[in-house]
């Protein structure tokens, strides 16, 4: 029997989700066939219902329909339930749908294992709050930063998430401009897109720490701008591909219960990327 799963986005073309899937069921002998499915915001309940149907195990959901998942699922993970996201949908014998948040998940594990560097008693900056850093604050937190802080051109929104996420550890937030007055941070995450766009805000000079990492979840081949400017800071870098995997190995594991070795994922798609 192959089990059926499928990313559901808009647009969905480009994703790799196939190929990391399709991969991780090589390297665990399970039969699986992954596929691609495009919806829009007005069809998707009635799509992944449709999915449902035709006896597929489970769906992961990309952008712009993570918040609008929770609504599709009968139940929630804690941690997509606080996120307000869903990433990944387990569709079960019992015909209930719950949904899961692998994100944050993801990201520290391609931050710890990956690039070797310890979250834990670390200064640590999110910049923007919106739904891609509310999908990783749980996460984050839960490896005891000697602070998270939150930055956000509205600096509203950013409070917002210390309401939401502070029994996890302590949290602080502000608007981009009062970053100046803080201290360096260890490691700096790019939640936006806004460099993508050139709209990439100033950053104080001091914002990274000696041997910082900053860490952006876009994946785009070419070094984005935030990178760009961390690199001629002298700090490490990274793009979202580590964190695209990591994250696509913790939905394999809520389908198929194991979890891939995912050293083994990343040369080929480095071949494939080149």
């Amino acid at each position: 029997m192959i089990n059926r799963y499928t990313v559901v986005g808009q647009p969905i073309a480009h994703s790799l989700s196939p190929v990391v899937h399709q991969l991780f069921g090589e390297l665990t002998q399970r039969k699986i066939c992954y596929t691609r499915t495009e919806s829009t915001p007005e069809t998707l309940s009635q799509t992944i219902e449709s999915l449902k149907s035709q006896g597929y195990k489970g769906c992961n959901v990309t952008s712009p329909f993570k918040p609008q998942a929770v609504e599709v699922c009968d139940k929630l993970s804690r941690e997509a339930r606080l996120a307000g996201s869903v990433n990944t949908i387990h569709m079960r014998k019992d015909g209930t749908m719950v949904g899961h948040t692998t994100d944050g998940k993801g990201l520290v594990v391609d931050i710890v294992s990956n690039k070797r560097h310890t979250v834990r008693d670390k200064r640590v900056l999110v910049m923007g709050a919106g739904g891609a850093s509310r999908g990783v604050m749980q996460a984050l937190l839960e490896q005891q930063p000697a602070t998270l802080h939150v930055a956000n051109r509205t600096a509203e929104k950013a409070i917002e998430l210390i309401g939401i996420f502070r029994e996890f550890g302590e949290i602080t937030a502000s608007g981009y401009a009062d970053l100046s007055t803080l201290e360096g941070f260890d490691i700096v995450i790019n939640a936006t897109t806004l460099g993508m766009s050139g709209q990439m805000p100033e950053l104080p000079s001091q914002l990274l720490n000696p041997e910082a990492l900053a860490y952006d979840m876009t994946y785009v081949k070419q070094d984005t701008p935030f990178m760009l400017w961390a690199k001629d800071r002298g700090a490490q870098t990274s793009n979202g591909l580590g964190m695209l995997v990591e994250q696509a190995a913790e939905a394999f594991l809520v389908w198929e219960d194991v979890r891939p070795k995912t050293r083994m994922v990343y040369p080929r798609l480095r071949e494939m990327l080149v």
